[in-house]
């Protein structure tokens, strides 16, 4: 397997752990979702509202997009689980998608990256991927902890690229088209 190949299963696998964490924080309680919680963010919705936040900054980093520094939170004061779910997922495909078109060459191309005060970085593509990575499983790490002070039990996340689990995540990597 190459780099090319292992980024575009990791952009899948992020869509795949999203889905099986949030299937899991739609079955909350109410009011289980907004709850102080002891982690890096206060709650569950501010933990996912800012994997959700960097996913978008950095896909704009990666895309050229948008080169002024964005906030690391996405309004989200009003949304449900359910809408912050789907913008989630919409991140994640977008992600995938930029993945499977990059070539080899692409890993090393410097894209711009706005610090705001601490300046424009320019950082290598395959950087900024295996960083954000890196950012969702650790965030996504500290919602599961969460998970487990509420009604729900956390959902299993290590099992993606392995053939031998295959057989407990067919149906999810099926549904989703991975």
């Amino acid at each position: 397997m190459d780099l090319l190949v292992h980024i575009s299963r990791m952009a899948r696998n992020n869509l795949w752990s999203n889905d099986r964490l949030y299937r899991a924080v739609l079955q909350l309680e109410p009011g289980e979702f907004e709850a102080e919680r002891t982690s890096f963010f206060p709650s569950i919705k501010a933990t996912l509202n800012h994997i959700l936040a960097v996913d978008h900054l950095y896909l704009d980093f990666l895309k050229r997009a948008a080169l002024a520094p964005r906030p690391m939170t996405i309004s989200c004061r009003s949304m449900k689980p359910s809408a912050l779910f789907a913008a989630q997922v919409a991140a994640d495909r977008r992600l995938i998608a930029f993945c499977d078109r990059l070539s080899a060459e692409d890993l090393d191309r410097r894209v711009i990256t706005d610090r705001g005060e601490d300046g424009r970085i320019p950082e290598r593509i395959g950087d900024l991927l295996a960083h954000l990575f890196i950012h969702d499983n650790h965030h996504r790490g500290q919602v599961h902890a969460m998970l487990s002070g509420t009604s729900v039990k956390p959902p299993q996340l290590d099992e993606f690229l392995l053939d031998y689990d295959l057989k407990l995540r067919k149906e999810e990597v099926e549904r989703l088209g991975l």
